[in-house]
């Protein structure tokens, strides 16, 4: 089974394909999984179209349902996703990458750019997630439907998911990064555009005026503008793959 030990977490991941690597985050926030690439909410399923092409690692997040698993504590936050989406790259000997995320994988992506820039290559958020309105006084529902899917964890104690939840959701209007951050990133960048409650379209446009090096796509979820989403992203891909 492909999988990591590290920091008492247990990280699983799958690779398809084969060539220069994307390293993807599922959509179904704290539930992101290999297995929702496959699902309705993900309109491209990466481990089949973007492994045409290029060497495609999917992954487990910690705790999300999958095979992937961690010890929660107060302290968990961005970093602790983060550390594990490293140290899957450094298993596999990954010194560059591109990163596909989609909703929360909008996150895991500015916060891996903000910890080790210069591994990526280029990155496409896919409907990110972030705060329009003022920064919320409790756990989301989302959230505690999350809480609620634990087994095995008595250390998640309230007052654990209380700071855990303040941690990921309290500040940053894109919960891991703030404006000035995101306007510093160099990255070349691609936002496909949200539309819904949990996906706010002017998340995904203020993202696009932000970063510097951005390409926008506001229609790409179904039909035709889906098909062209898709040759757009594989195009983009291939103009920032390294020679």
């Amino acid at each position: 089974m492909p999988s990591i030990e590290h920091n008492d977490a247990h990280i699983y991941y799958e690779e398809f394909g084969s060539g220069f690597p994307i390293l993807t985050f599922a959509p179904a926030g704290l539930a992101s999984t290999i297995a929702v690439w496959s699902r309705p909410m993900a309109p491209m399923n990466v481990t089949t179209e973007f492994a045409t092409k290029y060497r495609v690692i999917a992954m487990d997040q910690r705790n999300a349902g999958g095979r992937s698993y961690a010890p929660i504590t107060a302290s968990d936050g961005w970093a602790s996703y983060t550390a594990d989406h490293i140290a899957v790259l450094d298993r596999l000997g990954i010194q560059q990458c591109h990163l596909y995320g989609q909703c929360i994988g909008g996150s895991f992506i500015l916060n891996l750019l903000k910890t080790q820039p210069n591994r990526v290559a280029s990155a496409v958020l896919a409907q990110p997630i972030g705060r329009v309105g003022a920064p919320a006084t409790e756990r989301s529902p989302r959230f505690n439907e999350w809480a609620e899917s634990l087994k095995d964890h008595p250390e998640a104690t309230p007052a654990v998911l209380d700071a855990f939840s303040n941690n990921l959701y309290g500040s940053g209007f894109v919960y891991c990064a703030d404006r000035a951050f995101v306007r510093t990133v160099q990255t070349p960048c691609m936002v496909l555009a949200g539309n819904d409650e949990a996906h706010p379209y002017p998340i995904s446009e203020e993202l696009s005026k932000l970063l510097p090096n951005c390409e926008f796509v506001q229609q790409w979820k179904t039909g035709a503008a889906l098909d062209a989403a898709r040759t757009r992203v594989m195009e983009f891909f291939a103009q920032h793959t390294p020679s």
